[in-house]
């Protein structure tokens, strides 16, 4: 946030240059009116003060031609689904201008039909549904209007003399709204409010926003900066050398670091969603700790401050209305934290029934737990269904947090009372932004995999990845993470992935691991203990400190990671699912495979210990015994070891040697890294109550059924 105080103010963002090159890539097809609107547009979403993920909306009123080759006049506008910072001309879509300016003499307009004669108007059936605000837009004369949720504007509405305030610091013939909600009133409102003051250049909606408007892209774009910055620089004397509650000492960032990493897992558990016989809706988490966040968590005005409603009501779908804070001392307890949320979602459900009477259809209860939780200390963690989900409410909560600071040392912060922030978080047009796909298999779950580099560590990591999973990959060897961490992200673009160096026989670094993996995500739900290496020799050649080095990375790593987990899962009280990665070898050895048998087996008897001992947290423990991966995208690690070996015992070569141990099977078919991923996602996915069995992906070795 530029806003550090805004001494530096707002600069407009417009070059000549640039300018042309939007010109250039979309003039030709689209016009030079919908290219520099593109442009203005993304300049408007690079600026987090702004808007953020989705937040306000632009249009553009020009001529194009319909199928018969006569001239149309269309307005397009900011389109369903799309965001500002990146948005292409199919974001912006045309409707008839003209049939939408004379909806303004109707008196009354539901919001659903206010939709329905919009989307009438679509030059393209198949388009986004244009931006709620289209009449809005449509109502005003400007050929170019834009439309931000800028932080310092909103600092500045959200003040008992919101209206005094945005006269003193932008001009008296800036015209101020009150509170509309969005829809066909407030567009025949702003409308009526340029109308009156036909000479201003922006119009001010009381804790929503700002609208500026101009005859050219770069006029009303340059309006918007104009005027915001007006706004912290007043914003910015009015504060000068008061305390702040963001103000910060500096240091501590290793406390809060730690502190994060302790209480996060308490409180991602306690808001996951109990769907009977230990199966669990989990959320994923995002944290932020930078000093500023943690001053402000500090500061004894915070709790009181964060129950008050959002900046702007868009943001209650992200955040809900009320930010739930925590005591250092009440985060580092399970019991309190539970009974907290439980009592945030207490008053939520009173929330809900005193104003449920408000909508006009019955609505149905959202999941009443916080999404943002501030923790003395430690900053702010924001949840979600998924990461992308989790990000948009952390930053949010990022700009609130700051923009509540300057509230409050400018005066008093208030927002919208309770039944009005209702009528906006039950909104059905705002309800349509969360949409309503199916969840993938894996959703919400965190997973983290050891031996992550090799053949069937990609392939275990690819096939959590395709079923929704948040994956926290890891190997000893970071260059060979590296490159495959690169290939699943190409694999499975956006994909929710971190990795990190992790050498499971070092207690320390499955320890600094595990945090990571915590402070990523939230926690754990799914483990996969995969890290292996492989020695051949027969015994009575073996070699002391290479049978060591197998059964320290083979067994003890399996423990290590084992143990760790445990206590995650135990602290979480959600259940979770571990699958381990054992070997056709554990029920079937091979000759001078000692090391590599013995250490699998003792794995395999450890993972049914586990299962045992974890049963009464909920938490299913499975393995999956592989053979033959030799790897595809990814060469194995294994083979590399143990295949010239085999190759010179049985005189093959490298394709020879592939097919002798794919027609040995019963089914004689090759076994992929992939297919070992499919029965990892399997058990992960919960979908039987089962722990503690084996299951074979060999393609049928009769001497390694599980007996």
């Amino acid at each position: 946030m530029a806003a550090a105080g805004y001494n530096d103010g707002m600069q407009s963002r417009w070059t000549t240059e640039e300018a042309r090159t939007f010109i250039d890539r979309y003039a030709g097809a689209h016009g030079e009116d919908l290219a520099l609107r593109v442009f203005s547009s993304r300049l408007i979403g690079r600026d987090e003060d702004l808007v953020l993920h989705g937040g306000g909306n632009t249009s553009v009123k020009t001529t194009v031609k319909d199928l018969l080759g006569e001239p149309v006049e269309v307005i397009c506008v900011k389109g369903s689904g799309w965001d500002l910072v990146d948005i292409e001309p199919a974001g912006l879509p045309a409707c008839r201008l003209e049939p939408l300016r004379r909806l303004r003499a109707v008196d009354a307009m539901t919001d659903e039909e206010m939709v329905n004669q919009v989307r009438i108007q679509l030059l393209d059936a198949k388009a986004p549904t244009p931006s709620v605000e289209t009449l809005l837009h449509a109502f005003l004369p400007h050929r170019f209007v834009d439309h931000s949720h800028a932080d310092a504007i909103l600092v500045l509405t959200n003040q008992p003399d919101g209206e005094a305030l945005i006269h003193a610091a932008l001009g008296a013939d800036i015209p101020v709204l009150p509170w509309i909600m969005p829809g066909f009133p407030l567009a025949k409102a702003v409308a009526d409010a340029y109308e009156a003051n036909p000479s201003c250049e922006g119009i001010v909606l009381l804790k929503h926003g700002l609208f500026t408007f101009g005859d050219d892209a770069r006029t009303s774009y340059e309006r918007m900066v104009t005027l915001v910055d007006k706004a912290e620089r007043f914003c910015a004397q009015r504060i000068a050398g008061k305390p702040r509650m963001t103000t910060s000492a500096g240091g501590g960032e290793d406390d809060a670091r730690a502190l994060a990493g302790e209480v996060l897992p308490t409180i991602r558990g306690a808001l996951a969603l109990d769907r009977g016989n230990r199966l669990y809706t989990r959320f994923v988490a995002s944290w932020r700790g930078d000093d500023d966040l943690v001053a402000f968590s500090r500061h004894p005005d915070a709790r009181a401050l964060l129950e008050l409603g959002p900046m702007t009501p868009d943001h209650v779908i992200r955040t809900k209305g009320s930010y739930l804070v925590l005591s250092e001392a009440e985060a580092r307890d399970p019991a309190v934290v539970r009974a907290r949320i439980a009592d945030y979602a207490r008053d939520y459900e009173a929330y809900f029934e005193a104003n449920r009477a408000r909508v006009a259809l019955p609505p149905t209860m959202l999941d009443p737990h916080p999404r943002v939780v501030v923790v003395e200390g430690a900053g702010l963690f924001a949840f979600g269904p998924e990461r992308k989900a989790a990000k948009i409410a952390g930053d949010l909560a990022e700009h609130t947090l700051r923009a509540k600071a300057l509230a409050a040392a400018l005066g008093r912060y208030e927002g919208l009372p309770p039944a009005e922030l209702f009528d906006m978080e039950y909104w059905s047009l705002e309800q349509a932004k969360l949409g309503s796909k199916q969840p993938q298999p894996l959703a919400g779950r965190v997973a983290l995999v050891t031996g992550g580099s090799g053949a069937i560590g990609y392939g275990i990591a690819l096939e959590l990845l395709r079923a929704g999973a948040h994956l926290f990959l890891t190997d000893v060897d970071l260059d060979a993470l590296e490159r495959v961490t690169a290939l699943l992200r190409e694999k499975v673009p956006g994909a929710p992935l971190e990795s990190a160096r992790l050498d499971v026989t070092s207690t320390a670094s499955v320890d600094a691991a595990f945090q990571a993996c915590v402070l990523a995500f939230g926690g754990l739900d799914v483990l996969v203990p995969n890290a292996g290496i492989a020695h051949v020799s027969t015994l009575k050649d073996m070699d002391d400190e290479r049978f060591r080095q197998v059964v320290d990375v083979n067994l003890t790593g399996t423990m290590t990671v084992l143990r760790a987990a445990a206590r995650l899962f135990e602290q979480q009280q959600t259940g979770g699912a571990v699958v381990l990665q054992a070997s056709k070898n554990v029920f079937a050895p091979g000759a001078q495979f000692g090391a590599y048998s013995a250490s699998k087996a003792g794995a395999a008897q450890l993972g049914k210990i586990a299962a045992l001992e974890l049963a009464p947290h909920g938490v299913r423990v499975n393995m999956v015994n592989a053979d033959a991966v030799f790897g595809g995208d990814v060469p194995s690690g294994l083979w590399a070891e143990v295949g010239p070996d085999r190759m010179q015992a049985r005189g093959l070569d490298a394709e020879g040697l592939e097919a002798y141990y794919r027609d040995r099977s019963l089914l004689r078919v090759p076994v992929t890294a992939e297919h070992v991923g499919k029965a990892v996602v399997f058990f992960a996915a919960e979908t039987t109550p089962t722990t503690g069995a084996t299951l074979p992906v060999d393609a049928g070795v009769a001497a390694a059924f599980p007996r």
